[in-house]
C-alpha cells in the first residue's frame, strides 16, 4: 500500500466532541457507486462512532424522487440553485460540527456542478470533501469550481496519492490540506469462489468478472474480445458482467451500447460464455457475485480515474486482479497485488488470465496478498481516519471561494447607458438584458433620479445636458397632480398616466430630486423651476407616513436649505421628521438591534443619512449621534465575514429581528451606503467612513460574494442584481443609474484628499 495511504489510516479512539455530522452526496436507494459510497460511509460512521449524529442531505437527479430513510435529513434538487440555499440554511440552524460533501462533478447543477457553490458560501461549518474526481487537464469551468472548493474546504480527501499530486502540482493545494484515505471495503472472510458459485448456477465454471454501471469508458468490449483466446484455452470459462446500463445512457440511447456488445460477443463466437446480469444489484448481492468469481478485471480506459470502488471491493474480497493502469489500479495492485495490463489490449487481458487460471498456486497466492491489503481497508478504518480529520478541523475558520478583486476606481461612467434607457418622453423604467422594455413603461422614480443625475455630470456636454435635462423635468413636472396633491408615479408607453396618486416614497424621491435641481443645476433658469416647484409641493410632505418618504424628504429638505438658507418649512422638515426617526428608533430597539423598524428593508443608509444631513443643517447633535449610532449598525451588517460588502438582499425584507440574508442584491443598497458614508466622513472627519464607501462601490466591480462585475464603467451600464445564480443580467433604469450616482459620489469623496487623478483602490 501507498505511503499516504498508510498514514491517513490511524485510530482515533472516540468521537465525542463531533456531536453532529452534514453528509451531502448521493444515497441509496438511488442506484450509482456514489450513493453506495455515501451510503457506506454513513454505515461506518454510525457503527463506528453511534453517539455521533450524521445527517444525509441526498442528491436529486432530473425531478426524480427516492424513498429514502431516515438517515436522510433532506435532500438537494440537482438544478434547482433554491434547493442548495434552502439546505445551506439547514446546515447553518442545525448545529453541525463538520460538513462532509461527496463530490463528483456530475451529480451537481450547473456548468461543471457549480451550483454545489452555492451551498458551500452559504455556511460556516468546517468543510471536508472528498473529491472522487481528480483532473490532469480540466477544463476551464471544472478547474474554476475544484479551485473554489479548494479554497473553501478546511480537509480534501483522496482516495490514491496520484491525486494527492494532482492537487498540489495542478491546483496548487497545500499538502497539509489533504489526506489519502483509501476507498473502504466490507469486512468479510476470505471465502473459496465454489462455495458461492452454485447460489448463481456458475458450478464447475471458471468465472471472470467485471462490475459497474455500464458505460463505454468501462472497456467491457476488450473483455469481450479477449474471451475467444481464453475459451480456447479454458472453454469452461464464462465472463460475467454485473450491472445495468448507466441511466444517463440509457436516456440518450436507450441500450445501444449493451446490444453493440451482445453482437461482438456473438460475431466472435462466445455468447455462450458470458452471463449479462442487467440490473442494479444491491450491496450484499454484489458481494455475493464477487465471492463467486475467480478473476476480477477492471479494463478502464480512462488513465487519470483515481477512484474505482469495484476494484477496492474486489481486493477486499481477496480477488485476482487484472486490470489497465489507471491511477487507482496502479497504486493499489503495486507490489504484486494485481496484474497490469495495456490500456485496450484485448491480448493483454487474455494472458494475463490465462496466465492465473493455468497456474492454482500462484493464483491463491495472490489471493492470500491481496485479502491481506483489503484488512486495512474495511470501512472501519475508513470511519477512524474520517474521524481523525473531523479532529484536526473541527474549529477551523471556513475558507472563502470568492477570492480577492483587485479593483480600479474609474473616474466617470459612460453617459450612453442613460441615453439607451430614454426617449422623448423620459426614462424607460425596465430593459431585457440591454434592450428597453416598453412593456412596463415609465416612472417618476427614475426620471426624478435622472433629473438629479444631470445637477452632477460635470464632464458632459452642454448640449447633451440641456436635452436630457430639458425633457426628465418635464416628465417631473408632468407627475404633479394638483387634485391629489401628489405625484404619479407610473406612465404607460403610450404618455397615458396609470394612476392619480403615486406612492409616498415616490413623491418624496421626487422632491428631493427638484430640491437637488435647486441647489445644483447648471443654470440659474433651472434653478428657479426647480425652486418655484418645490415650494409649490412641498406644503404636502407632512402628510407622509413612510419612514423612507421622511428620509427622502429630510434630504430634500436639507438640500433647500443649502440652495436658499433659512427655508422655513425645510428646518421644520427637519427637526419634525428627525424628531420621529428617533422616536422610531427608540421604539424598535433592543440590545442587539439598533435600527428604526423592526425589520429591514430597501434603500436603508437612507435613514441614518437623512439624519446625520439634518443634523448638520440644523446643528442637533442628538440627530448626528443617531445618524453615527444607526449607521454603524447597518453597515455592519452590510459585511460578509471576510469584509467585502454585502447589501441586505431583499429575500431578507419583512422578517422582524433577523439577521440580512445575502439575495438578492440590489445596486441601490451600495449607492446609499456610499452617499451615507460621504455625509459621515464629512461630519466626523473619520477615515473609517471613505474605507466603508469604497468598500461599498467595489460591489459593483466584482469584490462581492459570487466575485461577479456588476457594472462596466466603459459602457455605464450596472446589472440589476446579485442573486444566488449570478448577475440578473437586465439593466434597468434604477440599477443604471446607482451606478452612476455612485462613481460619482465615490470619487468626490476620494478626491477630498487626491488630486483627482484616476485612483487605484487595491482589494484587501
Amino acid at each position: 500500500m501507498a505511503k499516504g495511504q498508510q498514514g491517513a489510516l490511524h485510530s482515533v479512539t472516540g468521537g465525542e466532541d463531533i456531536g453532529r455530522i452534514a453528509l451531502i452526496g448521493n444515497f441509496l436507494p438511488r442506484r450509482c457507486g456514489i450513493a453506495t459510497y455515501t451510503t457506506d460511509i454513513y454505515n461506518a460512521l454510525r457503527l463506528r462512532y453511534p453517539e455521533t449524529a450524521v445527517d444525509v442531505f441526498a442528491m436529486n437527479d432530473d425531478g426524480r424522487s427516492y424513498d429514502y430513510p431516515e438517515a436522510v435529513r433532506g435532500t438537494i434538487e440537482q438544478r434547482e440553485i433554491a434547493s442548495y440555499l434552502a439546505t445551506a440554511r439547514t446546515i447553518e440552524n442545525g448545529n453541525y460540527d463538520i460538513v462532509w460533501l461527496q463530490h463528483e462533478y456530475g451529480i451537481f447543477g450547473g456548468s461543471a456542478g457549480e451550483h454545489i457553490l452555492k451551498l458551500l458560501d452559504r455556511i460556516t461549518v468546517p468543510l471536508v470533501v472528498t473529491l472522487h474526481t481528480v483532473l490532469e487537464r480540466p477544463n476551464p469551468d471544472e478547474r474554476r469550481v475544484l479551485d473554489a472548493i479548494i479554497a473553501r474546504a478546511a480537509r480534501l480527501i483522496v482516495m490514491a496519492d496520484r491525486g494527492r499530486e494532482l492537487l498540489e502540482s495542478v491546483y496548487g493545494a497545500s499538502a497539509r490540506q489533504i489526506a489519502v484515505i483509501p476507498h473502504g471495503i466490507p469486512d468479510r472472510p476470505l471465502t473459496e469462489p465454489e462455495a458461492m458459485k452454485p447460489a448463481f448456477g456458475l458450478e464447475g465454471r471458471r468465472v471472470v468478472m467485471t462490475f459497474g454501471l455500464l458505460s463505454p469508458g468501462k472497456g467491457v468490449e476488450n473483455v469481450i474480445a479477449a474471451m475467444p483466446k481464453i475459451v480456447e484455452r479454458f472453454p469452461d470459462t464464462v465472463y460475467l458482467i454485473v450491472g445495468a446500463t448507466h441511466p444517463h445512457l440509457v436516456a440518450h440511447e436507450g441500450e445501444r451500447y449493451r446490444d453493440s456488445l451482445q453482437m461482438l460477443a456473438s460475431d466472435l463466437g462466445v455468447a455462450g460464455n458470458i452471463r449479462w446480469v442487467n440490473t442494479f444489484v444491491e450491496n450484499d448481492e454484489l458481494l455475493d457475485y464477487l465471492t463467486a468469481a475467480d478473476v476480477y478485471v477492471t479494463p478502464y480506459l480512462n488513465p487519470e480515474q483515481v477512484t474505482s470502488g469495484t476494484l477496492a471491493y474486489a481486493v477486499g474480497l481477496g480477488k485476482p486482479v487484472v486490470s489497465t493502469p489507471y491511477v487507482h489500479a496502479k497504486e493499489l495492485l503495486a507490489d504484486g497485488h494485481g496484474v497490469l495490463v495495456d490500456f485496450g489490449s484485448s491480448e493483454g487481458i487474455a494472458d494475463a488470465v490465462i496466465d492465473l487460471f493455468a497456474d492454482d498456486d500462484a493464483r491463491n497466492a495472490l489471493r492470500l496478498r491481496t485479502y491481506a491489503l483489503g484488512r486495512t481497508m474495511i470501512w472501519p478504518r475508513l470511519a477512524e481516519a474520517a474521524m481523525a480529520l473531523f479532529h484536526a478541523v473541527q474549529s477551523a475558520r471556513p475558507g472563502r471561494i470568492v477570492p480577492a478583486v483587485s479593483v480600479q476606481i474609474p473616474k466617470n461612467a459612460d453617459f450612453r447607458a442613460i441615453e439607451r434607457l430614454s426617449d422623448s418622453t423620459g426614462m424607460l423604467q425596465h430593459s431585457v438584458f440591454a434592450v428597453p422594455n416598453r412593456e412596463h413603461g415609465y416612472c417618476v422614480d427614475d426620471n426624478a433620479r435622472a433629473l438629479m443625475l444631470m445637477s452632477k455630470l460635470e464632464h458632459l456636454d452642454s448640449a447633451t445636458h440641456d436635452r436630457w435635462w430639458t425633457i426628465y423635468a418635464a416628465f417631473v413636472q408632468d407627475a404633479w397632480n394638483p387634485e391629489t396633491a401628489s405625484f404619479r408615479n407610473f406612465m404607460g408607453f403610450d404618455r397615458r398616466w396609470l394612476e392619480d396618486r403615486g406612492s409616498d416614497d415616490s413623491c418624496g424621491r421626487t422632491l428631493w430630486a427638484i430640491a437637488v435641481t435647486a441647489r445644483d443645476a447648471r443654470h440659474e433658469e433651472s434653478r428657479r423651476w426647480a425652486s418655484a416647484l418645490f415650494d409649490q409641493v412641498a406644503a404636502f410632505a407632512p402628510n407622509f407616513t413612510s419612514p423612507r418618504a421622511r428620509a427622502f424628504m429630510m434630504l430634500a429638505a436639507a438640500a433647500m436649505l443649502e440652495a436658499h438658507p433659512g427655508h422655513g418649512l425645510c428646518q421644520q422638515i427637519l427637526a419634525n421628521f428627525g424628531d420621529e426617526l428617533l422616536a422610531l428608533l427608540a421604539a424598535a430597539r433592543r440590545p442587539d438591534w439598533a435600527w428604526f423598524e423592526i425589520v429591514l428593508a430597501y434603500d436603508n443608509c437612507r435613514l441614518p443619512e437623512a439624519l446625520l444631513r439634518a443634523g448638520r443643517a440644523l446643528g442637533r447633535r442628538d440627530f448626528t449621534a443617531c445618524g453615527l449610532e444607526t449607521l454603524e449598525w447597518i453597515v455592519g451588517h452590510q459585511k460578509t465575514d471576510d469584509g467585502r460588502f454585502r447589501a441586505v438582499g431583499s429575500e431578507s425584507f419583512g422578517r422582524a429581528y433577523e439577521p440580512p440574508l445575502p439575495y438578492d442584491q440590489q445596486p441601490l443598497e451600495a449607492q446609499a451606503t456610499i452617499d451615507a458614508c460621504q455625509i459621515a466622513y464629512a461630519v466626523t472627519g473619520e477615515e473609517r467612513w471613505r474605507e466603508e464607501a469604497v468598500r461599498a462601490y467595489r460591489w459593483f466591480l466584482g469584490d462581492n460574494d459570487l466575485a461577479a462585475r456588476m457594472a462596466d464603467p466603459a459602457s455605464g451600464e450596472c446589472f440589476d442584481g446579485l442573486t444566488p445564480a449570478g448577475p440578473n443580467r437586465n439593466r434597468g433604469a434604477e440599477s443604471v443609474l446607482a451606478f452612476h450616482f455612485a462613481t460619482i459620489a465615490i470619487n468626490r469623496l476620494l478626491n477630498e484628499s487626491t488630486s483627482g487623478q484616476y485612483l487605484r483602490v487595491a482589494a484587501e
